[in-house]
């Protein structure tokens, strides 16, 4: 598989790995009878600051992938992933980056680091747009 589409499964498993997390720590929430099955809300506002940030940060991935993915996807299906492959796992990089000093910390620092981790996501992506646009 070439770096285009290799991104693009890593970065739909690191959401589903974040997924994956937030559901084992709800079921042992729920096992360990902390918290009703049905008693959940989307954004875990009912939990810790931890699980609130896991919900974030997975929806944070969910957000992206229609906009990074979708790039990705146009470049494979066009035959065009020598836009791509280059930044390819940078782009990968910085959003597994992104939400794990998510995860991590909301201290000024892990918040600009985060910032820039989506920044640089924005600019391959304004980067890649523009060169599958215009040739």
């Amino acid at each position: 598989m070439n770096p285009t589409l290799t991104a693009l499964a890593g970065f739909i498993a690191w959401a589903l790995a974040l997924l994956v997390l937030m559901e084992v720590i709800r079921a042992k929430l729920v096992l360990a009878r902390e918290i009703p099955a049905n008693g959940f809300v989307p954004d875990n506002a009912n939990l810790g600051p931890f699980m609130q940030r896991l919900a974030r940060a997975h929806a944070n991935c969910v957000e992206g992938l229609p906009i990074f993915g979708g790039l990705l996807i146009v470049a494979a299906l066009a035959g065009r992933t020598a836009v791509t492959d280059p930044l390819a796992f940078v782009l990968l990089g910085a959003r597994v980056g992104q939400s794990a000093i998510h995860l991590a910390s909301t201290s000024p620092t892990a918040v600009t680091l985060r910032f820039t981790a989506f920044a640089v996501q924005m600019g391959i992506a304004a980067h890649w747009a523009a060169r599958l646009l215009l040739g």
